[in-house]
């Protein structure tokens, strides 16, 4: 069990017999290169603009992209921006503090996106631990506390089950292919709106 914020953070992960593999073995999740601006954000991780702002402002969650400069320019939010937005707001609605949150943003920051997908967070209210593996969060439950768990891979799912449905740019310019949704997503939509 590694606590974020830990310096053993850099180490790689090894799989384990069993395991799940890749969870986005495809090219489901955009390029390093693709982004949001800051309102399609929002929405794909749940926030508010004035959290998205503020977040930036404050370089908890800053857009890796494009940061705003000056009036009129847009930032751009990557694919893993997002998803740390998502992680950060459920931890906030869960009662971590701002500063316990930025710890794990930076443990975060540190891994790439298919890393991610491999990671639960705990958290017993005041500090917030990964564990990579089942033995890693059964020691954390034998402690006796009260913990909740943000299965890194479930929020991953969401949001690339819904961020093709916002525009993206490229920050190289290019374009970006529109995605083609299959039927099961097709479906889901039609029963959303009736």
């Amino acid at each position: 069990m590694v606590e974020a914020g830990s310096h053993s953070e850099n180490q790689p992960i090894q799989v384990a017999d069993g395991e799940q593999g890749e969870l986005f073995p495809d090219s489901s999740l955009p390029d390093e290169l693709v982004g949001y601006r800051g309102p399609a954000a929002c929405q794909i991780a749940g926030i508010t603009y004035r959290q998205l702002d503020y977040w930036a402002r404050t370089k908890l969650v800053a857009p890796s992209i494009r940061t705003a400069h000056g009036s009129g320019s847009q930032r751009l939010y990557s694919f893993k921006d997002i998803l740390v937005l998502k992680i950060v707001k459920r931890l906030l609605d869960t009662g971590v503090s701002l500063q316990n949150i930025r710890v794990a943003v930076e443990h975060l920051r540190a891994r790439g996106v298919r890393d991610l997908a491999k990671v639960t967070l705990f958290s017993d209210g005041t500090t917030v631990y990964e564990c990579t593996s089942p033995e890693e969060i059964v020691d954390l439950l034998q402690g006796g506390q009260g913990v909740f768990g943000i299965a890194v891979s479930g929020a991953m799912q969401e949001i690339s089950g819904t961020i093709h449905e916002f525009p993206a740019e490229r920050a190289d310019g290019g374009h970006v292919e529109a995605h083609v949704p299959d039927e099961l997503t097709q479906r889901r939509n039609a029963r959303r709106t009736g």
